[in-house]
């Protein structure tokens, strides 16, 4: 059976958890938690970094940097996952959907402007697939219109946009270590990265419950005291110390998973010259992490007999995003400006492939022909 994830494990997971455990101090902001802050600031060239329980909590971190009120409107794309969104709703705030580009599936950005009222705030770009929305334009808009840049660059650790990481373009970037991700602490996880200076103090209070604990623990106070509307948004010490593995081996992780991608485009590029099915774009501007392959066929149909052959070969392969503006919530918490042109019709196309850190070659080949097969 093939898969369609597996969680990786580099080799010293097990031994950083269990000195963890023998320190009897697993309270978040240690040891573990201080080194893998560290790392993102030096590697990815951000002003700070905060590990969180998820990127949902690092989403509702940004959320509460916002300081939305109920009314305030936040444009994000439909085709995402959920916390994308609702993180801001739980906030009162309106979403405004809107269509995304074909190519990459990413927010279309020739979209936004046009989304953007006097009760805007806040735009999301989501990074789909580790693909880089176009940064360029958006942070234009974020300066003419005076709005915050929120990134949820959940699938984009290691993607660059123009030699830049993914998460530390806007004034906000928000990583996930979810057990689906190239690098996981442990089977949730997640990161707040500030790139505005202007936002770090206030970032700590948040997650330290409302509290300048933070700066207790360092000196800067005598006693710390409840400062601000927070909530509970440290990672544990045993979750730090599996990202610490998963860190150190980074680079190895994102070559190995950078050849499976390739590998799939090498094997499928026949059937798309044929017309097919479709292969993934990656725009120039972009060096991409190899989060995930995915095809896209002629519709949900023949995607659905796709999804049942494959599985009876022992393969599986799944679809991804229902578009939010056609969810219950998103339909009660917000709207979809313009025309759906992409958004409903390029999520029935779209079939994601088994790629993980442990899959082999000679499995990717085995995907791939029985793909070959289907369309024979």
């Amino acid at each position: 059976m093939i898969h369609f994830n597996k969680s990786p494990v580099t080799g010293n997971e097990l031994s950083y958890m269990t000195d963890v455990i023998n320190s009897k101090n697993m309270i978040g902001d240690g040891y573990y938690t201080k080194w893998c802050e560290a790392w993102f600031e030096k590697h990815l060239n951000t002003h700070k970094a905060l590990l969180t329980p998820s990127c949902t909590a690092a989403l509702e971190m940004a959320a509460l940097l916002a300081d939305l009120q109920p009314g305030d409107e936040v444009i994000v794309p439909s085709y995402t996952f959920v916390t994308s969104a609702s993180a801001f709703a739980l906030h009162g705030a309106k979403l405004v959907f809107v269509d995304i580009d074909p190519a990459t599936m990413n927010m279309d950005v020739s979209c936004v402007e046009n989304a953007i009222t006097e009760r805007t705030k806040v735009i999301v770009p989501v990074h789909y697939a580790g693909v880089a929305c176009d940064m360029d334009r958006l942070m234009i808009l974020s300066k003419k219109y005076n709005l915050l840049v929120v990134e949820d660059a959940a699938q984009g650790v290691m993607s660059t946009y123009k030699g830049k990481a993914l998460g530390t373009i806007g004034h906000l970037g928000c990583f996930s270590f979810h057990g689906t991700k190239n690098y996981t602490s442990g089977g949730e996880g997640g990161a707040l990265l500030i790139n505005d200076v202007k936002l770090i103090d206030r970032a700590e209070v948040i997650r330290e419950k409302g509290t300048n604990r933070s700066q207790f623990f360092r000196g800067q106070v005598d006693k710390y005291t409840w400062r601000d509307i927070g909530s509970s948004f440290l990672m544990s010490e045993l979750q730090a110390a599996y990202l610490k593995a998963q860190l150190e081996n980074a680079g190895k992780i994102n070559t190995k998973r950078l050849a499976l991608w390739q590998r799939y485009a090498e094997n499928l590029t026949g059937l798309e010259q044929k017309g097919l099915i479709e292969l993934p774009v990656i725009p120039s501007s972009c060096e991409h992490n190899a989060h995930m392959f995915f095809v896209k066929v002629q519709g949900v149909e023949e995607r659905g007999e796709l999804i049942g052959y494959l599985k009876r070969e022992k393969i599986t392969a799944v679809f991804h995003y229902i578009p939010l503006h056609s969810s219950p919530a998103g339909i009660e918490h917000g709207c979809f400006n313009g025309e759906d042109k992409y958004t409903t019709a390029e999520s029935e196309r779209l079939l994601r492939l088994p790629l993980y850190y442990d899959l082999t070659i000679e499995e990717v080949d085995q995907v791939c022909s029985s793909i070959w097969k289907f369309y024979s």
